[in-house]
């Protein structure tokens, strides 16, 4: 039994890769192949081929570098459609999206000609490009604590040496934004941009997690990576980039920022949950038991069940559509209004493909049906920052005024 290959987007005006067959297209070769990058945990080198014949890798690429200037609406979209076919495609296609966004914002700090080297690489070649942060003993940045990745300084720029984890798309990646220190007294934090295939770099294909498997998510080593005075691209005092400094335009831009990401992973998570209501909805039409004598989808027990899970996809989305109405407004949400909706939609899309499990028992479980497969996915949702716990308190002391 096969699941649905199309993804019922929202309607929405066409546009540059948006065209409904393209979608449809995309749709259909990336679920024709999940369950095999499943099984291998491969990169999906052809999936991004086809992305990037079809425009889609520079969609937020703002035109004047080549792209199509796409704004959340769209890029949610995009997202959503890739990720109830193949979600750990739609994962690396998002943080490249990020990225892309940060890139063509009026305040951004990097040198403009990075920004336009690395915007034009994406419109050309398709390259991709992530922010490697988590390491072995800080963890994620997120929580604090300066980088065990230190940047020291020679007479040609700068040597980089440091273990990061957690690496989305390693092996596909042309740039990499790591996040590192300076060697100097105070020092620095900040972005180092570096090009994949500079000397000194080891992958460590250590990734064989339980969900989003062909998301590559490696680790990487840097030995001594030489790069130009100029790639340190964003310096600043560890204290300058705490939540609520920097000028009024650059909390602007984190905010922002903020509302992609959750709107990008909410949709992406989402999507993986509507993918399992849509396999269980074939399932329960065509399971028919010997000791019922009609379909499961003809049970009034089972017509409740399934409310439960539609009342939860529903719920997720009136949540990204208002962040995303937000956005286009421009005003976007806090960042801790961000922070609850990706737990939100995250908590309600698991709790929405466990309901399906339980609904269809033991043939969801079963390898040769996609509803495991979904299950494993959407559960990786609860790892990405911000993660529960800190949106919870945050969220918590706000309302205490604290």
């Amino acid at each position: 039994m096969n699941a649905p290959l199309l993804y019922r987007l929202p309607s929405a005006p066409a546009a540059a890769g948006l065209h409904p067959t393209v979608l449809a297209r995309l749709t259909a070769l990336l679920a024709g192949g999940a369950a095999a990058l499943d099984a291998s945990g491969a990169f999906p080198h052809a999936n991004f081929a086809a992305l990037h014949e079809a425009g889609l890798v520079a969609l937020v690429v703002p035109r004047h570098w080549g792209g199509a200037g796409a704004g959340l609406s769209q890029a949610r979209r995009v997202v959503a459609a890739l990720a109830h076919a193949e979600p750990a495609t739609a994962l690396i296609l998002t943080m490249t999206y990020l990225q892309h966004l940060a890139l063509g914002h009026e305040g951004s700090r990097w040198p403009l000609a990075l920004r336009e080297r690395v915007a034009r690489d994406a419109v050309r070649d398709g390259a991709l490009v992530n922010a490697l942060r988590v390491e072995p003993l800080l963890g994620s940045p997120s929580r604090g604590g300066l980088p065990d990745t230190v940047a020291r300084r020679d007479a040609q720029g700068w040597q980089l040496s440091g273990h990061k984890l957690y690496c989305t798309g390693i092996e596909g990646l042309r740039w990499l934004v790591v996040w590192g220190r300076t060697d100097e007294a105070p020092p620095r934090t900040g972005v180092f941009l570096v090009p994949r295939d500079a000397p000194g770099i080891t992958i460590v294909r250590s990734w064989d997690h339980l969900g989003l498997r062909a998301s590559g998510s490696h680790e990487a080593v840097f030995d001594k990576v030489a790069l130009p005075l100029e790639n340190a691209v964003d310096l600043r005092a560890p204290a300058d980039w705490a939540p609520g400094a920097g000028s009024a335009a650059e909390q602007q831009a984190q905010a922002l920022h903020q509302a992609w990401m959750a709107v990008l992973l909410g949709a992406l998570y989402d999507a993986v949950a509507r993918a399992a209501r849509d396999w269980l909805l074939e399932f329960l039409r065509q399971r028919a038991p010997g000791s019922l004598g009609a379909p499961l989808a003809s049970l009034p027990r089972t017509h409740e069940a399934l409310g439960e899970i539609e009342a939860l996809l529903r719920h997720n989305r009136v949540l990204l559509d208002d962040a995303v109405a937000a956005v286009e407004c421009g005003e976007p949400p806090p960042a801790a209004d961000s922070g609850l909706l990706k737990h939100s939609v995250t908590a309600q899309s698991i709790e929405a493909v466990e309901r399906a499990l339980k609904l269809c028992g033991n043939h969801g479980l079963t390898r040769h049906n996609p509803l495991q497969r979904h299950l494993r996915d959407v559960l990786c949702g609860r790892v990405h920052a911000p993660q529960s716990d800190a949106v919870l308190a945050a969220a918590g002391r706000r309302a205490l005024g604290l």
